[in-house]
């Protein structure tokens, strides 16, 4: 939906000038929502009305809250509501991916090309932890910085 935001007392839209999926990410973790966040502009989601609180949002994703992303200061904007900030959080909470596991067992250990992924531990071959072949061993992978863009390149490289 359109996003808004409460300061000072009222509620206002933001300008999607900047606006992207990385803002829409800090959106979506903001409102306790998981899923592939979505950023949309130019009202998608219809114009709001009062005042345009925040322009200028760049957020690398990682952050909490809008409150935390670069930004203009509040209220300071050159925007019409045409430009109101919209956001999809996709209700889908994981992306599933299929494919074999490259490793092969050799003396009776698991040998597999460095950099190898695979996932373990899921109810299905689809689905489960992220581990990484590296130095001999399998490893995991710390989720820090972790989003949906990330499991879809370990999906693409299963």
């Amino acid at each position: 939906g359109r996003v808004e935001v409460y300061h000072d007392g009222k509620w206002g839209t933001i300008c999607d000038d900047q606006w992207d999926d990385r803002d829409a990410e800090v959106v979506c973790r903001q409102l306790g929502l998981s899923g592939n966040p979505k950023a949309l502009s130019w009202a998608h989601y219809g114009q709001g009305s009062g005042p345009i609180l925040l322009d200028e949002v760049e957020c690398s994703g990682n952050e909490l809250s809008l409150d935390q992303c670069k930004k203009s200061d509040w209220g300071e904007q050159n925007c019409d509501h045409i430009e109101d900030a919209g956001v999809s959080c996709d209700p889908f909470t994981g992306l599933l991916c299929m494919a074999p596991i490259r490793a092969a067992r050799c003396g009776g250990r698991e040998k597999a090309a460095e950099g190898t992924v695979r996932l373990a531990g899921g109810r299905s071959p689809s689905e489960g932890r992220v581990e990484v072949y590296y130095n001999g061993d399998w490893g995991t992978v710390c989720d820090d910085g972790w989003t949906d863009l990330s499991a879809q390149v370990v999906c693409r490289q299963l």
